[in-house]
């Protein structure tokens, strides 16, 4: 996300909750949740969202609305919410834009609190789940690229390794029977399988 360069307050916090993953892979984080709501990670996250622009969602608020009505209130409110647990987020707004096949692709543009939530939370969850991902793995994942990913599969096709495996599931979270996936959420929640 963005090109900014991470402050030193949350990369501590990231290294430490990497550390722990990865020196104990069977650990189970259960106090993560009032890490979201600290102040650098949500500022933060803030300017992430902001470097990557982007259309407001359904409340049509943008970045120069939280700027006019003061970034760090906008911020502190966020926190408080979260803080007492009464944020609930914001229905997504739907857009359809057009292919060159003339066919159109659904995209969802999350309000910009939604968006800063869902960034916080990856800037504290990111580090214990890449301690876990195998090192050839490059999809969704930070200081990695598609490119680099090209680079390694020529290398390995060079090694006399000739056999490449390449898959792309179409509209896969579009077409999951839902209902049977959320039955399997509850299932797993309320066996233990799950922590919230």
């Amino acid at each position: 996300m963005g090109n900014l360069s991470t402050p030193d307050c949350v990369q501590r916090l990231q290294k430490a909750l990497h550390a722990r993953a990865k020196a104990a892979p069977g650990f189970r984080f259960y106090a993560l949740y009032d890490k979201i709501y600290r102040e650098d990670i949500l500022a933060h996250a803030y300017a992430q969202c902001r470097s990557n622009k982007g259309a407001p969602g359904v409340d049509g608020q943008d970045f120069a609305d939280v700027e006019a009505y003061g970034r760090e209130r906008w911020l502190g409110e966020l926190a408080l919410a979260l803080r007492e647990e009464t944020y609930r987020p914001d229905p997504i707004r739907r857009v359809f834009i057009p292919k060159a096949n003339g066919k159109l692709r659904p995209l969802g543009i999350s309000t910009l609190r939604d968006r800063v939530c869902m960034t916080a939370a990856m800037l504290v969850l990111e580090p214990i789940f890449e301690a876990d991902l195998p090192p050839e793995q490059y999809a969704y994942r930070p200081g990695r690229s598609a490119q680099q990913a090209v680079v390694e599969v020529e290398e390995t096709l060079f090694r006399s390794h000739p056999d490449v495996v390449d898959a792309d599931l179409s509209d896969y979270f579009g077409s999951i029977p839902h209902a049977e996936l959320l039955k399997s959420v509850h299932a797993a929640l309320l066996t233990g399988m799950c922590c919230t």
